[in-house]
């Protein structure tokens, strides 16, 4: 097939399928849109976790399949809009056909005005065609483009992550191979956004393209522009086209700053917000988490009000905890850190070995002991020993949970604090972490 796209079979077939388009679109549009509005819950959900957890690489790619979604959903409804305006047109046009401006029996005035304006329906019915068939191409050219970007991002950071920051590989080595790939990455990144930008300025310069050419070999590998660049050219070599497509830029900033536009009724609410005394933030409550993407940020206990014998604490867990256990007690940090992504492929003989079992015991043990060195929880201005575990809570979040008696606690509003200890300079300091209100009642 790709051998005959010249000849004129295949080309009449085109152009009978080109026709016939709109069908496709529709159809492709419609099982799109209701993918895409099916799919943003889970991505809404996969974001809060990984904003929560401080999966830097899991939150980019959330982030990325997020503006993805929006687009595609703005662009593909859209196009549905102006596809049935189109076919309404259609239906119009076989009942009462092309306008006749004399019929109308308007003033000289708005007859040649009107005449000058509209021409006639069927030019309408063509503009009309013309928008639809671009709005749906430049739709998933957008999100070629924001994958593009996205691979750029993720490729910056297995740098810093993997290459400057492994303590694996010796320092000299590890920072000038970082700085070169760096380098690269970036200033091949400005280079094809100038590009872009100008719409092929770079290429258009004899002494320019020189440099530019092997920046724009790399890059069309990495980003996987060699896919759809066919798509880009077309775009390119046709001004309605091209100014359809420069256009949604625009739109788009425009949409995201209406939708951040709110309505203040207040001077102070706002700031209390910023005081965990006096502001009750719901996800600090267990009870209060009903839905899929309420996830607890920091910590929790179980209500509000709190009418049993003790308080359920739950502390969550992420890379920087485990970061300050490190700070704190350096002798757990291990030779080989094997945190982020893995593969359960063994690639060397190194990964079949097995700490024993007594000793993985004894690291485990010492873990949480740590912690429970780090961390004190105090309610108004009493230390409780607290001896947190392990474990998940309800929504599936790992961390460290505790009980908290309430003996001793009179009735009405009462603050936990849970405060943590680090060492600065050699000397150990004490912050506070999260303080959560609470009222107890005995039941």
């Amino acid at each position: 097939m790709s051998d005959n796209f010249k000849n004129k079979k295949f080309q009449e077939l085109l152009d009978r399928l080109q026709q016939d388009s709109w069908q496709l679109e529709l159809i492709i549009s419609g099982f799109a849109i209701f993918g895409l509005f099916t799919a943003l819950p889970k991505i809404n959900l996969a974001l809060t976790v990984a904003g929560n957890e401080k999966q830097v690489v899991t939150l980019v790619i959330s982030v990325v399949a997020l503006i993805a979604c929006y687009i595609l959903i703005f662009n593909l409804l859209f196009h549905v809009t102006l596809r049935g305006l189109w076919i309404g047109a259609l239906g119009l046009r076989y009942v009462s056909g092309d306008i006749d401006f004399e019929t109308l029996n308007y003033s000289d005035r708005f007859k040649n005005y009107l005449e000058k304006k509209i021409v006639s329906f069927d030019k309408y019915v063509a503009i009309l065609e013309n928008y639809c068939s671009v709005l749906f191409a430049v739709s998933f050219l957008l999100i070629f483009y924001v994958i593009s970007i996205t691979i750029i991002i993720v490729l910056l950071l297995t740098v810093i992550t993997y290459l400057i920051d492994n303590d694996a590989i010796s320092k000299g080595l590890r920072i000038a191979f970082g700085i070169i790939f760096l380098f690269t990455i970036i200033f091949g990144s400005i280079l094809v956004f100038i590009d872009f930008i100008t719409q092929g300025y770079l290429k258009k310069k004899k002494w320019l393209s020189r440099i530019y050419f092997p920046f724009y070999w790399i890059f069309s590998f990495i980003t996987l522009s060699f896919l759809y660049r066919p798509l880009v050219y077309n775009f390119l070599d046709n001004k309605f086209t091209k100014r359809i497509s420069f256009l949604l830029v625009p739109i788009y900033i425009l949409i995201t700053f209406i939708s951040s536009v709110k309505f203040q009724t207040s001077n102070y609410l706002d700031l209390t917000k910023l005081n965990s005394n006096i502001y009750l933030d719901n996800k600090e409550y267990e009870d209060l988490l009903t839905e899929e993407t309420d996830l607890v940020k920091v910590a929790s206990i179980q209500s509000k009000v709190i009418t049993i014998p003790y308080v359920e604490f739950f502390k969550v867990f992420n890379e920087s905890v485990e970061d300050r256990i490190y700070s704190y007690h350096p002798s757990l940090k291990p030779k080989e850190d094997k945190r982020g992504f893995q593969t359960g492929i063994n690639l060397t003989s190194n990964n079949n070995i097995k700490i024993p079992r007594k000793e993985r015991d004894s690291l485990a043990r010492k873990y949480v002991e740590v912690f429970n060195e780090m961390y004190e929880v105090t309610i108004d201005s009493t230390k409780f020993n607290s001896d947190f575990l392990i474990s998940k809570n309800k929504k599936n979040q790992t961390g460290f949970q505790t009980f908290i008696p309430t003996k001793g606690l009179s009735d009405g509003k009462h603050i936990l604090k849970l405060k943590r200890k680090y060492i600065k300079d050699k000397d150990t300091l004490k912050i506070t972490d999260v303080i959560i209100p609470f009222w107890y009642y005995k039941d």
